[in-house]
């Protein structure tokens, strides 16, 4: 089994209703919970967050598919770039038109934690292994 990588192992500090913070999570959990090597979805993270700065939903959501299968290639994410590219702006695209693009915003719609993570469930490309990478971290600021 290979080892799982952290939050904070990717420089992302998790905080109480810290907005940015458990945006990069999400992303960096939607990146690993795809059958790609952990390594290769935090590369991936790295270009799309911390090099080209498309850190919130909103900035994302600029992105054209076209922009974001670039920098998948960048960083090898090559297995699922079409469809990976389309979910990170459909994401993006849901969490700005129903959260306000924030993540805590999620939380306050949601009774309880299975609530909050059958939410998360409802966005395309987000299933079992996303939530589970995600609440792994983000559990301890969220609930």
């Amino acid at each position: 089994m290979a080892k799982s990588i952290t939050a904070s192992e990717l420089g992302i500090e998790l905080k109480p209703d810290d907005d940015a913070s458990l945006f990069k999570w999400f992303i960096a959990s939607f990146l690993m919970g795809k059958r790609i090597q952990a390594p290769i979805a935090a590369q991936a993270y790295r270009v799309i967050i911390e090099e080209e700065g498309r850190d919130t939903a909103r900035k994302l959501q600029h992105c054209t598919s076209r922009e974001l299968v670039s920098m998948l290639g960048r960083a090898h994410y090559v297995r699922y770039d079409e469809t990976t590219a389309q979910r990170l702006l459909d994401l993006s695209a849901k969490l700005n038109a129903e959260y306000a693009g924030k993540i805590t915003q999620i939380k306050y719609a949601s009774e309880d934690r299975h609530a909050f993570e059958q939410r998360l469930g409802e966005f395309d490309g987000v299933g079992p292994k996303t939530i589970e990478i995600f609440m792994r971290d983000a559990a301890k600021v969220l609930f």
